[in-house]
């Protein structure tokens, strides 16, 4: 063989892996936002997106970490937004007008476990949202995507539009009122035996389960399930209902 085959055969080799080296540069994602916040308890945390996942983890830390991954061919049509102040945080992305874009922005946001926050906003349009190891106030919902909340010390609400709903929390706090929701999806909601609430339950083509004792009604001429009744003391508002799903409201710790 040749020195000249050789090193044409070497060229080919150092094209091909060029070539697929920028093709999936274009594809992968990439970190292309990363920032960390100082906010005390109670301090509003908001993070969204048009196309992609959020993901919010506790951990030991002392700051929130929000990173953002931009990922597609389009990445430059696409900016990540930050009009945080210092009592808050508020990432979003932001597209251009009647955008055709092929790009998605996945945020993972780390914030520390033991301090309570207002989580007044965590959502994709097209996208899954999952939440664990958190306390304080959650609002966590997605238009096509699940929401997945666990292993939080606090409230929360939740809704999904097509997709579905499994919330546990560890421990309550405060009387807000709690409502999980769902259009076409399973509403699954676990919570500890000691629940002092005023709970409403309803779905029109879809079963009902409750671990608590309240009673569970079907219509006679239809498939509408529905459950109502008080326990504990009866001090917040709980809320689930769905159009064609299940809903289950069962103990947490299981």
């Amino acid at each position: 063989m040749n020195r000249t085959f050789i090193n044409r055969a070497l060229f080919r080799m150092a094209a091909v892996s060029v070539f697929f080296g920028f093709a999936l540069a274009g594809t992968a994602a990439a970190q292309d936002f990363q920032k960390s916040y100082q906010i005390g308890a109670g301090g509003e945390v908001r993070v969204s997106t048009v196309s992609g996942d959020v993901i919010v983890e506790g951990y030991d830390g002392s700051a929130i970490v929000v990173t953002g991954f931009k990922k597609g061919r389009d990445l430059d049509m696409v900016d990540i937004e930050d009009r945080s102040t210092a009592g808050n945080i508020d990432v979003s992305v932001r597209y251009p007008k009647n955008c055709n874009c092929d790009v998605s922005v996945r945020f993972e946001v780390k914030v520390p476990r033991s301090v309570a926050y207002d989580f007044d906003r965590v959502s994709s349009v097209s996208g899954n949202v999952e939440m664990s190891g958190v306390t304080g106030k959650v609002h966590a919902s997605a238009v096509s995507g699940d929401v997945k909340v666990r292993n939080v010390a606090g409230s929360v609400s939740a809704s999904s539009v097509s997709g579905d709903v499994d919330v546990e929390i560890d421990r309550l706090e405060g009387a807000e009122s709690m409502k999980f929701s769902s259009v076409s999806g399973d509403v699954d909601v676990r919570l500890p035996s000691s629940l002092g609430a005023d709970i409403s339950m309803s779905s029109f083509s879809g079963s009902v389960k409750s671990d608590f004792p309240i009673e569970i009604k079907q219509e006679r001429y239809g498939s509408r399930n529905s459950a109502r009744g008080k326990v504990g003391d009866g001090s917040r508002s709980l809320r689930m209902s769905s159009v064609s799903g299940s809903l289950s409201l069962t103990y947490s710790g299981r």
